[in-house]
């Protein structure tokens, strides 16, 4: 029962502007949950990749195909290229610090939620009028700009996707298409976080914890699979207030919690 609430948790956050990395380790502090080495939080992120990369299957095969003779597909794959390149050197450079740092620190998380539901009210009122309106045509150097923004997701509660939006809304690319592309941006920063993580928690794995490795999984992926397309339908209605004040109060009580301990 825990394992599938945890992978209902991460699938539904993953994509979400919300930080599902900080939902994980609040949900697991909140069920008594152990994860040794973290192996299992580590495994059902795979659900999440392997969800976004089903959905978008028919566009990732597309630009595959055109890469040796579509300037569109060569664009697209150095788009994401670009924009991931960040994220790699910082991580490798502050995982480490990161993990064992940060992810013990509640308040940073909440301070985390408060100032990132605060920015991304403030991008909403301020953003300027958009001039790139589909996610597979965003300019390098937006793509720069919207991956260094990526970075800042290796805070716990900060959100890879809340930071990847509010820079591209900032930057003049259309809500529905910065999401979309955190989408795609999503495929290789998750792939190397996956792989990098699981290097590191490779003898800690054990058949015996199979079982609940399996059912967090597919809940993650059966979660992630079934919240991106109404999240874009959302965004294209609403923008993304709801869930920056969503964050706020999260902030907030979080903050709370943590001062009157």
């Amino acid at each position: 029962m825990t394992a599938a609430l945890l992978g209902v948790v991460q699938g539904v956050t993953e994509f979400l502007p919300v930080s599902s990395t900080a939902h994980l380790l609040i949900a697991g502090r909140l069920l008594g949950y152990d994860d040794p080495g973290g192996v299992f939080t580590v495994m059902i992120q795979l659900g999440s990749i392997v969800a976004i990369m089903w959905l978008y299957r028919d566009k990732i095969l597309e630009v595959l195909r055109g890469l040796s003779s579509d300037p569109d597909a060569r664009h697209f794959a150095l788009m994401i290229v670009v924009a991931t390149v960040p994220l790699l050197l910082a991580g490798g450079l502050l995982s480490k610090f990161v993990k064992r740092v940060l992810y013990g620190s509640f308040g940073v998380m909440g301070a985390a939620f408060l100032i990132g539901g605060i920015v991304m009210l403030i991008a909403e009122r301020l953003r300027p009028a958009p001039t790139t309106l589909a996610a597979d045509r965003v300019p390098l150097g937006r793509a720069l700009v919207m991956g260094c923004a990526q970075t800042l997701a290796l805070i716990p509660g900060i959100s890879r996707s809340g930071g990847t939006i509010v820079a591209g809304m900032l930057a003049g690319v259309d809500r529905p298409a910065a999401l979309e592309f955190s989408f795609f941006l999503a495929m290789p920063a998750m792939v190397a976080a996956f792989g990098h993580d699981l290097l590191e928690v490779r003898h800690n794995l054990s058949a015996g914890r199979a079982t609940e490795i399996a059912v967090g999984f597919v809940m993650a992926f059966i979660s992630s699979a079934l919240v991106v397309r109404p999240l874009l339908n959302v965004v294209r209605r609403s923008g993304f207030a709801l869930f920056a004040w969503y964050r706020i109060a999260l902030g907030i009580a979080l903050l709370a919690w943590v001062f009157r301990s």
